[in-house]
């Protein structure tokens, strides 16, 4: 079909995203430290409506130390879908596509393995090295993000996570290491995926287990300020090198919610819980936290430790792009829901994935305009996609005609915000290789456009299949968008 708001420019990066903690595998290769992501199993026999609670509940310290050692379970992030190994032939499948940029992460539980490491592991750098140059010469733009769930276990074990301000050094070592190596060849960094989602995964997002603070919710928040710190540093510190076009940027999970009804209660609901989700750009793009925020603290017993240093740092560095993650929009009922994060009621005009995820493409028009609007800045859609049961066919096909359903109809509404002013410049489709999910760690919740013949329990050759939606991908790149 012909997309009514094909008002794409002509340099859009089209591509897709990854990370490197639910693509690469080889966890016991080159050194590697295990991580957040490593210790997480695959809970067989549960619902999807048990998995994505207990990926909100978190992990207790006795389990992810429990992880380490366990044999009964698997752990499929360890393994992955070995694109450590198999990176050439994977990203030879996205230049068959067309793709400009892929988005992936570089481990930092491979490059330090501890986290707190004096050196950084060499081995774990040169590989990282081949893999960025390998995308070059296929003339795909790299989007780095310095932390996609890989905090080293030991970060969580020796100093409680990112709530303790001695990691803030650590990561600002981190970073400067990657800028030092791949400056020159990388122009697009995320420095933290999805900051906002420790509301939504505190595990995953800043190694904190469930049980290790007394208040939760406080050492949550301190753990994204300190984030926001590490964020400014490595801005400070891009300023310093001479690489032309080196861009920090910060990157949020779409939480914005509407009003169950146009009741004035309903609408101010809606109002504060899409501010609280606005605080963190807020801070990271204007350098103060918003009085709304600072109440919202008062009220939950939330105390943080700011310096006027910290602040003046975040001032004076602002983030240079916006990264946003959408694939569901949320509602919220005064006579149901609370100021609280998370607490939302189903939209019932909107239909779900099998995951609870409700399909609004209008909703990602939206959430575009709000923050273009708020910000100004250019926005890279970091990830986008479906997660949906694949079926392979006996003649090694996949007929994913609700993917293309589903994208096409997403991109038409990227296109509808860059027509109203939105400066989007990059489109990154979720998982483009079907990959092992962030949220449940199961292998069949697939986004891809690329079936990998594995299971949820690892079982498969590992063989890639195109499915149908990788064609229809080919032709919208091709075609800049107005072939959807």
């Amino acid at each position: 079909m012909k997309n009514q708001y094909s008002y794409f420019p002509k340099n859009f990066l089209w591509g897709g995203a990854q990370a490197a903690s639910q693509a690469d595998g080889a966890y016991r290769e080159d050194g590697k430290g295990l991580n957040s992501s490593d210790v997480q199993p695959f809970l067989k026999g549960l619902s999807n409506e048990e998995i994505q609670k207990i990926e909100v509940q978190g992990m207790t310290l006795a389990q992810a130390k429990a992880g380490v050692t366990d044999q009964e379970h698997y752990y499929p992030k360890r393994y992955g879908i070995d694109f450590y190994h198999t990176y050439e032939s994977d990203i030879d499948l996205l230049s068959e596509m067309g793709f400009k940029t892929f988005r992936t992460s570089l481990d930092w539980s491979r490059i330090f393995p501890n986290g707190d490491d004096e050196e950084p592991n060499v081995a774990a750098l040169e590989h990282y090295s081949k893999m960025i140059d390998y995308l070059l010469s296929k003339n795909i733009e790299p989007i780095i993000t310095m932390n996609h769930y890989e905090t080293p276990l030991n970060i969580t074990f020796k100093y409680g996570g990112w709530p303790n301000k001695d990691v803030i050094p650590m990561f600002e070592k981190f970073g400067k290491t990657l800028l030092d190596w791949f400056g020159d060849r990388v122009k697009y960094w995320i420095v933290v995926n999805q900051i906002n989602m420790v509301q939504t995964e505190p595990w995953l997002s800043v190694g904190v287990a469930a049980d290790q603070y007394d208040n939760l919710a406080e050492a949550l928040y301190q753990s994204t300020h300190n984030q926001m710190v590490v964020a400014a540093w490595i801005k400070s510190y891009a300023k310093t090198l001479n690489h032309t076009n080196l861009n920090i940027g910060t990157m949020v999970a779409d939480g914005t919610v509407f009003p169950a009804t146009a009741k004035p209660t309903d609408v101010v609901l809606a109002l504060q819980h899409n501010r609280m989700q606005y605080m963190f750009t807020d801070v990271q793009f204007r350098g103060a936290y918003p009085k709304f925020a600072q109440n919202y603290f008062a009220d939950h017993d939330i105390k943080l430790a700011i310096t006027d240093a910290e602040m003046k740092l975040i001032k004076e560095n602002p983030m240079d792009f916006l990264g946003i993650s959408y694939y569901y929009s949320q509602m919220v009922d005064s006579t149901k829901n609370k100021y609280e994060v998370n607490d939302t009621t189903p939209n019932p005009y909107l239909k779900a994935s099998p995951w609870g995820w409700a399909i609004d493409p209008q909703g990602f028009y939206n959430t575009l305009s709000q923050y273009a609007d708020r910000y100004g800045k250019p926005i890279i859609i970091a990830e986008n996609g479906i997660g949906m049961y694949d079926e392979l066919t006996e003649d090694k096909k996949v007929h994913d005609d609700y993917r293309v359903d589903y994208l096409r109809q997403h991109i038409e509404q990227v296109g509808r915000a860059i027509h109203d002013g939105a400066n989007v410049i990059a489109y990154c489709a979720w998982g483009p290789i079907d990959i092992v999910s962030c949220s449940s760690q199961q292998m069949s919740k697939r986004y891809g456009f690329i079936y990998v013949d594995l299971d949820d329990e690892g079982n498969g050759t590992g063989a890639r299949y195109k499915k149908d939606s990788f064609t229809w991908y080919k032709k919208v790149i091709a075609t800049n968008g107005e072939e959807l």
